[in-house]
C-alpha cells in the first residue's frame, strides 16, 4: 500500500504537470484591478502590547489596542487571501477615546495609539514589497469638537456643528466649512503633506457627499495633478441626501453605492431571492464600475442577516463573493469577512478580529475567487452581458481582448439550468471552481446547469475533447510508481529474509 508521503509526492508531481492559462492581455491599471481590504486600525490586530495608555477592551468607546504593527504582521495572511489593497481608517491624533479617527486634533501626526510615522512607512514597504497598496482614510470634513480653531474667534467662520447627526461620533465633532478658502487650502496641505512623507497608494475620502462640491473637484483635481495614478475612493456618509451621479464627475476614481450594497446584501441573505435584482439594481446606476460592498462598520454584518434565515456560512459567502468579485466595479471586503465574523449592530462590528477562529472552508473559496479574479481581467475589465436569468439564477458573460468567461449562480433551492446561444460548436465552458465542462448540445446550445444555492464560473475554450495523450501519460506515470513501489517493497522483503 503507498505510504502518504509517497501519494504526497505522486499528487505533486501530477499537479506541476497540469496546464495552467496563461493570460498575455495588455490591460489598463486602475481601481478595478484590485481586492480592498477595510481594516478599522484600532480594531483589527494589536502587535504593540507595550502600548496600552487608554486601552479598555471592555468598553465599546475606548481604544481595543489595534495599531499599525498588527497589520503588519498579518500581510502575508492578507496576501494569501488574493487581497491587493488594504484600506486603513483615519490616522491622525484624534481626542481621548476616538480611535474610529474622526475626532482629528493634528492631521500631521499619527495617534500614538495606532503607532508612528516609522511604522506606516514600514507596513508600505512591506505591503510594496508584496506587491499590494495601501490607501488611508483622509477626513476632510470633520474634526474633534475640542479642536484649536474652535478657540480662535477669528476663525469662527472656518466651523460649524456637523449637519448630519445620526454618525455615533458626530457628538463630538465640529464641521469644517471647506466654503472658506483658508480651510480648502489647509486640507490640500493636509493631503501634499501625506503624499510627501509616505508613499501611500491613494486616499478614501471620508464623506465625500458632505463636502462642497467645488472643493472636492478642486482638491482632487489638485491630487491627480500631482500623481495621476493615486487612487481617490469616495465614501458616503448619509445615502438618503448622497449625490452620487454628481460626485461621479469628479476625479473620483471610485464611489460606494449605498443602493447597491443594500440590494447585495437583502438578496444573498435568504434562499430563493432573484439575483436578477442585483443585477437590475447596477444596471440603474449612475455608474457601471462601483464600489462593491457588503458590510460596513456601522451595521449589522451580513453574516448576520443571513444567520437568520438559518443559511450555510459557506454558502451565503460563496453566492456573495462570486458575484462581488465577477461584477463591474471594485470589491471592497471588511475586516474579519473571512473567517467569517458576526456582528449584529455598529458596537459589535468593530470588536478586534479574532484570528483564530473561522471556517477554513470558507478562507479556502476566498482564496480561490480571488484568485480566478487576479488571473482572468475579463473578470475585471471586461465588458458584461446579461445571458440570461430563471427564477433565482443568474448567468451573465464577461468579455475582454478575445477573452471570455461566463458567471452563473443559483441562488435558488431548486437545481437550474440556462442555454447558452452564442458559443460557437468547436467551443466548450471549463468550469473553474466546480470543475464542471460544458459542451455542445443536441439542440446546439451549451446548456448551463448547476445545483441549488451553487455557483460556477466558466472559461471558454476549445473543445478538443479528451486528451488521451496527457490522460495516457498521467496514467504511466501512476503504473511506473506503482510498479517502482512493488520493486522496492519486494527489494525489502528478500533482504528481511536474509
Amino acid at each position: 500500500m503507498l505510504n502518504r508521503n509517497k501519494l504526497l509526492l505522486l499528487l505533486t508531481v501530477i499537479f506541476v504537470l497540469l496546464p495552467v492559462t496563461n493570460v498575455n492581455a495588455e490591460e489598463p491599471i486602475n481601481i478595478h484591478n484590485e481586492i480592498i481590504y477595510d481594516i478599522l486600525v484600532d480594531r483589527f490586530n494589536n502587535g504593540d502590547s507595550e502600548e496600552t495608555e487608554e486601552i479598555a477592551v471592555d468598553d465599546p468607546n475606548a481604544y481595543h489596542g489595534g495599531d499599525i504593527k498588527g497589520i503588519i504582521d498579518q500581510l502575508d495572511r492578507l496576501k494569501e487571501m488574493g487581497i491587493t489593497t488594504i484600506s486603513l481608517s483615519p490616522l491622525m491624533t484624534n481626542q481621548q477615546n476616538g480611535y474610529h479617527g474622526y475626532w482629528v486634533l493634528d492631521y500631521f501626526e499619527i495617534d500614538e495609539q495606532l503607532g508612528t510615522m516609522e511604522d506606516l512607512n514600514q507596513l508600505i514597504e512591506q505591503a510594496h514589497q508584496r506587491d499590494m497598496k495601501v490607501v488611508m482614510d483622509m477626513v476632510i470634513n470633520y474634526a474633534a469638537a475640542s479642536h484649536e480653531v474652535t478657540e480662535d474667534e477669528t476663525k469662527a467662520d472656518w466651523w460649524t456643528e456637523p449637519s448630519y447627526t445620526a454618525a455615533s461620533w458626530s457628538a463630538n465633532a465640529l464641521q469644517w466649512n471647506l466654503n472658506q478658502p483658508e480651510v480648502a487650502e489647509n486640507m490640500i496641505n493636509v493631503a501634499d503633506y501625506w503624499m510627501e512623507e509616505t508613499e501611500i497608494d491613494g486616499f478614501t475620502l471620508h464623506a465625500v457627499d458632505q463636502a462642497p462640491i467645488d472643493f472636492l473637484q478642486e482638491y482632487t483635481q489638485h491630487i491627480k495633478e500631482t500623481d495621476e495614478e493615486f487612487y481617490l475612493i469616495g465614501d458616503i456618509l448619509d445615502p438618503e441626501s448622497a449625490n452620487i451621479q454628481e460626485l461621479e464627475e469628479t476625479p473620483l476614481d471610485i464611489v460606494a453605492n449605498p443602493m447597491l450594497h443594500e440590494r447585495l446584501k437583502q438578496v444573498f441573505s435568504d434562499v430563493d431571492n432573484p439575483v436578477s435584482e442585483v443585477y437590475h439594481q447596477w444596471e440603474n446606476l449612475e455608474t457601471d464600475s462601483p464600489l462593491i460592498t457588503i458590510d460596513n462598520f456601522t451595521e449589522e454584518r451580513f453574516t448576520n442577516a443571513y444567520s437568520k434565515n438559518q443559511r450555510n456560512s459557506l454558502t451565503a459567502w460563496t453566492l456573495a463573493l462570486t458575484y462581488m468579485y465577477t461584477t463591474p466595479g471594485t470589491p471592497l471586503i471588511v475586516q474579519g469577512t473571512e473567517l467569517p465574523m458576526y456582528g449584529g449592530d455598529e458596537e459589535e462590528s468593530q470588536r478586534l478580529v479574532p484570528f483564530n477562529s473561522g471556517d477554513p472552508e470558507l478562507k479556502e473559496f476566498h482564496t480561490r475567487i480571488a484568485s480566478l479574479r487576479n488571473e482572468f481581467p475579463a473578470l475585471r475589465q471586461g465588458d458584461i452581458e446579461l445571458v440570461d436569468t430563471v427564477d433565482s439564477m443568474i448567468v451573465y458573460k464577461r468579455s475582454y481582448e478575445g477573452q471570455t468567461m461566463y458567471v452563473a449562480i443559483n441562488n435558488g433551492s431548486e437545481s437550474a439550468y440556462v442555454d447558452v446561444t452564442d458559443v460557437d460548436a468547436n467551443k466548450e465552458l471549463r468550469g473553474h471552481l466546480q470543475d464542471n465542462l460544458v459542451r455542445e448540445n443536441q439542440e446546439g446550445n451549451h446548456r448551463i446547469g448547476i445545483p441549488r444555492e451553487s455557483v460556477e464560473v466558466y472559461e471558454v475554450q476549445d473543445d478538443h475533447g479528451l486528451n488521451w495523450w496527457f490522460i495516457g501519460f498521467i496514467v504511466m506515470v501512476i503504473l511506473a510508481f506503482i510498479a517502482g513501489v512493488i520493486y522496492l517493497t519486494i527489494k525489502q522483503r528478500k533482504r528481511e529474509k536474509k
